[in-house]
């Protein structure tokens, strides 16, 4: 028996970042949703998504397993009820199914109506994931429980005396880390340092805050939590409460606040967003399933969808939502809206030229686009995530 983590109807109020991932790709404190279940339960973890995503993912064996709405928030009772089912039983509440045990093939499992097939139903309350701005807005108690979780029973590697801690107690650091001469404030939150990352001179970081494996803070660099920097990142100036999935650089001066970053990202030198307007009032945000704009509370920066650019001194308006694949470039304050695919802000990307282009990017760090990948692009580009 496995876990299956599944999309549900609400997938696409997460775009662009679920455009090319399936909800359990999505990072928040340390670990990505997968991850976190695979790290409680100690299971086998699978993902069911929409056709054109399924090639990224293992394909889910045939037998009798726990069906998991992605967007629900694990908890110590939710264990307790999950734990408790029984063979075609199941847990809702008004958004539809929870978890459920079944032996259904996945084949024939509906995201849309997925309380058929189950005999039993109860209903609890739970905490789901809406919107996206929900990561960051969120990520201060992931990051404080994923600390606990994976720092159980371990203890941190040596810690350089050029650097200042305070509260060293929340400060961990993984094996092959690089840093000397930083400033450590964990009495906010916890400090977490993943495997061979590197915090050059003069770093200074408030936690809560999570730097993930092989990751990069350029010296001076200006941490504030709650921020997570996910894998294989470069960051430098003054960042505040993201969630940098991985593999994107931040690497220059300039100012990143309240904002959710995908992968294979960057940003030019000397760019920076705004997450507050000037009024002082609520921050309305484009959301692409209710083809509107909804709060996002008062201070909301960026959503940026994987494989995006910004060229240098870009000036990011408050609220602002850029799609797949965009390469932006533009006088004044940018747009609050940019579509997958933009070269600048009033043309389109050439297929071919974005894959070559996003192919000098990956490289950079190692990695050639997947023909999965690009199979995931060219479905993105013709409209069938949309």
């Amino acid at each position: 028996m496995a876990i299956v983590l599944f999309d549900n109807r609400n997938r696409k109020s997460f775009f662009p970042l679920t455009a090319t991932r399936a909800i359990a790709g999505l990072r928040m404190g340390i670990f990505t949703i997968k991850e976190r279940w695979e790290k409680i339960t100690g299971e086998d973890v699978f993902v069911h998504t929409v056709e054109y995503l399924k090639q990224l993912y293992e394909n889910i064996p045939e037998g009798e397993h726990i069906w998991i709405d992605s967007t629900v928030i694990v908890s110590d009772e939710l264990l307790l009820a999950i734990n408790e089912l029984k063979l075609n039983e199941a847990l809702m509440d008004k958004q539809g199914l929870i978890a459920g045990k079944t032996n259904q093939s996945p084949i024939f499992f509906d995201s849309l109506n997925n309380l058929n097939g189950f005999e039993s139903l109860k209903g609890i309350e739970v905490k789901r994931l809406e919107v996206p701005q929900q990561i960051f807005q969120w990520n201060n108690q992931f990051l404080k429980s994923d600390f606990k979780l994976i720092t159980a029973n371990r203890v941190s590697e040596p810690i350089s005396l050029t650097n200042i801690l305070i509260n060293p107690s929340d400060i961990f650091i993984e094996e092959g880390v690089t840093m000397e001469y930083c400033t450590l404030n964990a009495t906010a939150g916890p400090i977490y340092i993943g495997k061979y990352a590197t915090l050059m001179e003069g770093c200074f970081i408030r936690g809560p805050f999570s730097l993930g494996n092989n990751s990069l803070i350029k010296m001076g660099g200006k941490m504030y939590g709650a921020t997570t920097i996910g894998p294989n990142c470069v960051v430098g100036g003054e960042i505040k409460n993201i969630v940098m999935l991985g593999n994107s650089n931040k690497a220059h001066d300039g100012y990143l606040g309240d904002s959710l970053i995908g992968e294979w990202c960057n940003f030019g030198a000397g760019t920076s967003n705004s997450n507050v307007k000037n009024t002082g009032g609520d921050v309305h945000l484009w959301n692409y399933a209710f083809n509107g704009y909804i709060s996002a509370g008062q201070k909301c920066g960026l959503i940026m969808g994987d494989y995006s650019r910004v060229a240098i001194n870009s000036c990011i308006n408050t609220g602002s939502v850029i799609g797949v694949c965009a390469n932006v470039f533009g006088a004044g304050l940018l747009p609050k809206v940019i579509s997958d695919f933009s070269w600048g802000l009033n043309e389109r990307y050439i297929f071919e030229k974005a894959l070559s282009d996003i192919n000098n990017w990956t490289k950079m760090k190692h990695h050639d686009l997947s023909q999965e990948e690009i199979d995931v692009l060219r479905a993105i580009f013709g409209g069938v995530g949309n």
